[in-house]
């Protein structure tokens, strides 16, 4: 792994970060810091294999700050800009599209949660306004809100249909309902007290957001990690895939009325999620991953593993060959590969649509848990969405296999600190894809700046992309075979 430091002047930013974006590099991770002598905004650009990580550190004025907009260059950046004005006050100039992405009407005017002089949260102040909904007007066109809360026991989120008949002309996601101020959260704490914390970010990502938060800590400390711990936190990362895709299974198959293939899914979830217990004392893996190892109380057995993937495979026959099940997800809010790579999506969403990244691969933490292929289609729909969770069943079952062969039940063990950077960077392919995670430590490890990137953050604006020009019908199952994290995007 190689990993650069460049600090740069605000003028120097879109140059530098051009080459980077030309070179194969994407924007993994903007993150403000308001340190003593000014404000500082480091954007990290990745790329691999070989594993690359490039930070461009930009210091600005601490009276007015202000970057010039990268919005031209990618449009992940341009939600990253939005993101850091509404909740650190730094002005993203000439951005195309300022209007507010994470602040609503009721935030006071003029107050950012994430500047170290915020203080606790305010009452109600001086209102913006509603947020300003693009309106789609013309003949027969109406609009249909749902959310942001849900007849379902689900996060919340309000979209906001523009409709002719049934067909979506325009679909707009409004999140951060459920803004926690997670990062403020892990401030001051110590790197014990924050792996709590970044275990519950997203609650079916305990182990995606654990080991990206322990890899980063690990770095920014000099903590070394043993292989066998290595290995054991890959099979902890894939049994956390295998249980969350079983389930997406079943409720997509749900959605189109086959709730018996549902309630088998969940049964084979249910038989997943206590092997979880057997092997690390939860069902959802918490405490699996710390920082400097894993804790393994068991190894899942290799005929228990055999048994569940003959049971998943024939719940997938099932569905692929009944016909009204194959009818509504065959074509069904297609995602183009171009749309993909221009929006910066990420895991099986961009997989769907032909684009095979994958962390395990291009920022590898053990070679043994790289898959050796990554499964893609090229249609985008959910059917596509679906076949690609099923072969990463299978790859997510072969690696389990292979990595319980050589693992046995561990518990801690402390080895000596080296090489502390003060600064560390942790990429992992969660289940939903690529989570990244960049931390700084005081000189006696407390944190002082911790930054999460859920890939729902960068899959979310291709929801709206997909659905257009579908029916209000289709809404539902494509939402699932998106099945974005609200807590991991509003954090």
């Amino acid at each position: 792994m190689t990993r650069t430091i460049t600090d740069l002047t605000p003028t120097e930013l879109p140059v530098k970060a051009a080459e980077l974006l030309a070179s194969g590099h994407r924007l993994a991770l903007v993150a403000a810091h308001h340190d003593a002598p000014g404000v500082r905004v480091v954007y990290l650009f990745t790329a691999g294999p070989p594993d690359t990580r490039t930070e461009l550190h930009v210091h600005l004025d601490e009276d007015a700050p202000a970057v010039p907009t990268l919005a031209q260059l990618s449009f992940s950046a341009s939600r990253f800009e939005r993101e850091m004005r509404d909740l650190h006050g730094i002005v993203p100039l000439d951005h195309p599209l300022p209007h507010r992405l994470v602040r609503h009407f009721h935030w006071p005017r003029g107050w950012y949660p994430m500047h170290p002089d915020a203080g606790a949260a305010p009452p109600f102040g001086e209102q913006e306004g509603p947020y300003p909904f693009l309106a789609v007007e013309g003949d027969g066109v109406y609009e249909i809100p749902v959310g942001p809360v849900h007849a379902g026991m689900i996060e919340p989120g309000h979209f906001r249909f523009s409709v002719v008949g049934e067909t979506i002309i325009k679909l707009k996601a409004r999140l951060w309902f459920v803004h926690k101020g997670i990062e403020k959260l892990f401030e001051g704490r110590t790197l014990d007290r924050g792996l709590p914390l970044a275990e519950r970010i997203s609650g079916d990502t305990a182990v995606g957001h654990a080991l990206a938060y322990c890899m980063a800590v690990e770095e920014a400390a000099g903590i070394p990690v043993t292989e066998e711990s290595a290995r054991a936190r890959s099979l902890l990362l894939e049994l956390e895939r295998l249980h969350n895709h079983v389930a997406d299974l079943g409720m997509l198959c749900n959605d189109v009325g086959h709730s018996v293939l549902n309630s088998q899914a969940q049964r084979v979830r249910e038989t997943l999620l206590r092997l979880n217990e057997t092997t690390t004392g939860h069902r959802l893996l918490r405490d699996g991953v710390f920082p400097g190892g894993a804790r393994l109380r068991t190894v899942p057995n290799p005929v228990a593993l055999a048994a569940i993937g003959k049971d998943i495979r024939e719940i997938t026959a099932l569905a692929l060959g009944h016909a009204t099940v194959r009818d509504r997800f065959t074509g069904t809010a297609a995602l183009s590969t171009e749309a993909a790579r221009d929006l910066g999506c990420l895991g099986y969403v961009a997989r769907a649509s032909g684009l095979r990244a994958d962390a395990r691969i291009a920022h590898p933490f053990t070679d043994a848990g790289s898959p050796s292929s990554v499964p893609a289609h090229t249609t985008g729909d959910v059917l596509a969405r679906f076949l690609v969770r099923t072969e990463e069943i299978d790859t997510s079952l072969a690696l389990v296999a292979h990595l319980s062969a050589d693992l046995r039940p561990m518990e801690p063990a402390e080895l000596p600190r080296q090489n502390r950077r003060g600064s560390g960077v942790g990429i992992v392919e969660g289940w939903r894809g690529t989570i990244t995670t960049r931390v700084e430590l005081t000189p006696d490890d407390r944190l002082t700046r911790v930054k999460v990137v859920d890939p729902s953050f960068f899959n979310w604006p291709a929801l709206p992309v997909a659905l257009a020009d579908t029916i209000v019908p289709d809404f539902p199952l494509t939402n699932k075979s998106f099945n974005l994290s609200y807590a991991g995007n509003d954090l």
